[in-house]
């Protein structure tokens, strides 16, 4: 089966063979539901992560496994609605795969459903769980130490591009992660003596006028993507605008790098989610979520692309260049 049949947005249940597991009652199917805030025709790094660590602890999907996928097409207003059908749908677990909007909108939809986050920027700070050790209730998961990250990246837009002063911080309307994360960004900007000016869009309707407004009312010399799934998904476009308007962009997401934009650094998403996949096979056996110590990043990666840099005439420095993980050519 095409793995992209199994995001369709009003999700499918796949029936499969039985499990044996520990903490399953015989016969009993383990199910899992996936919340996915993007696209569902997109490539899902995340996704494909948490399939394969599923597969090398003993799980393979429409076999001795159920999964109820639900995505909101980009839409955050969609996540709660779908996160109370997979309550509804009795999963054995809930997996919120697309930062805080997705996480929250599990939360609030069951204190009982175990649910496991692979990305998220600062759980914490975002009253998800109480400690990244003692994480509590029945959340747990992976962080992407998004508000970590944020002046590493504007640091290498910097080493880039020396002489940046107005820099565009792309974030979305509606997104709670994206406002603290642009409050973060202000004390190394101002370090380096960067000025920055919050654009934010609900959906890939409002990227024609956001660039626009990037272009001609910010002026910017630079554009900072937040760690946001709807940009991750729309990759391509973003690219494609940023090299009309010779914006040199750095994203969290290597997959961007790959379609475009002039770099990223950041978390390997799919690592994390196969990361995830072990979080799941903890729970199925008996682990309860909130004893499970939030986990951070063991691999980072910085991707430059050459040829993006060429067509905006930038010259990337050599020790910059010695430090990537890869360029594209």
């Amino acid at each position: 089966m095409d793995r992209r049949t199994f995001l369709a947005g009003t999700g499918t249940v796949v029936l499969a063979a039985p499990l044996a597991s520990e903490a399953q009652p015989a016969g009993k199917v383990p199910q899992i539901g996936v919340l996915y805030s993007g696209l569902s025709g997109a490539s899902v790094p995340v996704l494909e992560g948490f399939r394969r660590g599923l597969r090398e602890v003993g799980y393979v999907e429409a076999k001795n496994i159920i999964i109820a996928y639900r995505s909101n097409e980009g839409n955050l207003a969609r996540l709660p609605d779908l996160a109370a059908e997979l309550v509804r749908l009795k999963v054995d677990v809930i997996v919120a795969a697309g930062g805080t909007p997705t996480v929250l909108a599990a939360k609030n939809a069951t204190s009982t459903i175990p649910i496991i986050f692979p990305t998220m920027g600062d759980p914490v700070a975002s009253g998800i769980v109480g400690s990244f050790a003692r994480p509590g209730g029945n959340i747990s998961g992976l962080t992407i130490m998004a508000p970590e990250m944020g002046g590493k990246k504007l640091g290498l837009l910097k080493e880039v591009v020396p002489r940046a002063l107005r820099v565009a911080v792309l974030g979305q309307e509606g997104n709670a992660f994206t406002a603290r994360d642009f409050k973060d960004l202000q004390a190394p900007a101002s370090a380096m003596g960067l000025q920055l000016h919050h654009i934010e869009v609900r959906s890939p309707d409002d990227f024609e006028t956001a660039f626009s407004k990037i272009a001609k009312t910010v002026r910017a010399t630079a554009l900072f993507l937040q760690a946001v799934n709807l940009f991750l998904d729309s990759r391509k476009r973003i690219a494609d605008l940023a090299a009309k308007h010779q914006l040199p962009a750095i994203s969290d997401a290597r997959e961007a790098t790959e379609a475009g934009i002039l770099m990223s650094y950041g978390a390997d998403r799919t690592d994390l989610g196969r990361r995830a996949a072990t979080y799941v096979d903890k729970i199925l056996k008996g682990a309860k979520a909130g004893d499970l110590p939030v986990e951070q990043p063991t691999k980072f990666e910085l991707v430059i692309n050459l040829k993006t840099a060429k067509a905006l005439g930038l010259t990337i420095p050599p020790a910059l260049l010695g430090r990537a993980d890869e360029v594209i050519e």
